[in-house]
């Protein structure tokens, strides 16, 4: 097989952008990355072949603008283009004017992101296709909507935004007197983030378990699921550590959740990686649809490990025309794999961000040890982006087998100059809830930063840390 694309442009940042380089190298493939004036020394512009500048260090004066990045990919002879995943990656309009300009567009159609990416449209082709989804309303126009819906259904819930995602424009409400102030804030929060105030209800679960389905489908009529990711480690709906598979379904749950989050895929006649994302109530056992992500994870390396599929590669292969590398049957599941995402935040400060430059960076290496970053020893962490600064990933024979290589790993890893949330990490795979599979989506607010585990991990900054901090802020 020959793939048309030659050179494909990188319009991301940060550890995504170095592992669409690194995964364009093993298919002999050049890149050119777009960088902002902040990143002009970030690893990604470093290892492309060619690094252009597309605008000043704001986002929305750079990687969040289409003409730009469509302009400097066909600039520079790119034939594709790899969004990553965040800034335009899930934007339908990018995938149009990528597609008018004669650009490949790694990744979905600009039809599947719109059909999938409102999920109030989303949960109704889930439900016309029999797929459960958490029992709530169609769109919602006043606080006094989530009133009359408490009085008939009962508190809490959820008021969610249509447009949404990483928990943005989303309220629980627990008593009548919160609604207005919840339907304000979360609509405002909406058309904000989203441009779009349209709000919904949902029945809140109290004890959900956050899982996901990895997907991925060709032009030819092919799809494949890659088994699931319990993400249920978070904090304000952020995912925090991420494994492979899950501690809390069994085989026939499992299968379940991979049918139907395949038969969706078939249904929107989706292509490239995505993923179904699941709340799985653990009092009931039910699982119900929650939303489909139509781009690559944050999280994709933890199927990479237990599947040894290269997901990004697989992307490029099958944007390129290609058919998928492998059917249903050639997938393997393979011992038990932990991401934590290493972000340089402070977590005794309520995981205050801490731009700041890096003195030491030793990253633990070894067996079964992955880390995708795109930091190295004098790095500046600007302050314009998110904090996440890697992704450390284990592999190991059984959970617990991984659990143990997690915690070295994390002893080994060595930063300073910044603080980061390895500290925290470190605690949470210690505490017993964890190491039990106990907890849930609410599991790090409720119980462990009201733990004794918590405050231990609550130390005064140190004084680089303290001057890290002052630099990032000038």
């Amino acid at each position: 097989m020959t793939l048309p694309i030659r050179r494909v442009f990188v319009a991301n940042r940060g550890e995504i952008a170095v592992r669409v380089i690194r995964a364009c190298r093993t298919l002999g493939i050049e890149t050119v990355i777009g960088v902002s004036e902040a990143d002009r020394d970030t690893l990604g512009a470093r290892l492309a072949d060619r690094a252009v500048c597309i605008g000043p260090a704001p986002a929305a004066q750079s990687y969040l603008r289409m003409d730009t990045a469509v302009t400097a990919a066909k600039g520079t002879g790119c034939q594709a283009l790899h969004p990553g995943y965040g800034f335009l990656a899930e934007r339908a309009a990018f995938p149009r004017l990528c597609a008018e300009h004669g650009l490949v567009f790694v990744g979905p159609s600009a039809d599947a992101i719109e059909a999938m990416g409102d999920k109030l449209r989303a949960r109704k082709i889930a439900e016309s296709l029999g797929i459960p989804t958490v029992p709530g309303t169609d769109c919602v126009a006043s606080a006094d909507d989530l009133v009359q819906f408490g009085r008939r259904a009962g508190y809490p819930f959820l008021v969610k935004a249509s447009a949404g995602g990483g928990g943005r424009g989303m309220r629980v409400v627990r008593t009548a007197e919160e609604a207005p102030s919840a339907f304000e804030s979360a609509s405002a929060e909406a058309r904000a983030a989203f441009g779009d105030s349209t709000l919904y209800i949902e029945r809140y679960v109290e004890r959900a378990r956050h899982i996901e389905i990895q997907v991925i489908a060709d032009a030819h009529g092919n799809v494949v699921h890659l088994g699931e990711r319990d993400c249920s480690t978070q904090r304000r709906h952020q995912k925090l550590i991420e494994e492979a598979p899950s501690p809390v379904i069994d085989e026939a749950m499992r299968s379940s959740m991979a049918q139907a989050a395949v038969r969706l895929v078939r249904h929107v006649s989706y292509t490239n990686a995505g993923t179904i994302e699941f709340i799985f109530d653990l009092d009931t056992r039910a699982f119900y649809f929650l939303e489909m992500n139509t781009r690559i994870q944050v999280e994709h390396p933890v199927t990479e490990s237990i599947t040894g599929v290269d997901l990004v590669a697989e992307q490029i292969r099958v944007a390129g025309g290609a058919p998928l590398s492998l059917a249903q049957q050639d997938v393997r599941f393979d011992g038990h794999a932990i991401e934590c995402r290493i972000n340089a935040e402070m977590p005794e400060r309520d995981f205050q961000p801490s731009p700041g430059r890096i003195g030491t960076w030793q990253a633990p290496a070894g067996a079964g040890i992955r880390v995708d970053t795109h930091c190295y020893p004098g790095y500046f962490v600007p302050p314009f982006y998110d904090s996440m600064i890697g992704k450390l990933i284990v592999h190991g024979r059984d959970r617990e087998d991984a659990v143990s290589r997690m915690s070295s790993a994390l002893a080994a890893f060595k930063v300073d100059g910044v603080p980061t949330t390895i500290p925290f990490h470190q605690a949470v795979l210690a505490h017993p809830d964890f190491a039990q599979g106990r907890v849930t989506t609410r599991w790090v607010e409720d119980k462990f930063m009201t733990s004794s585990a918590a405050r231990r991990i609550s130390a005064p900054l140190r004084p680089e840390a303290q001057r890290s901090c002052a630099e990032g802020a000038a």
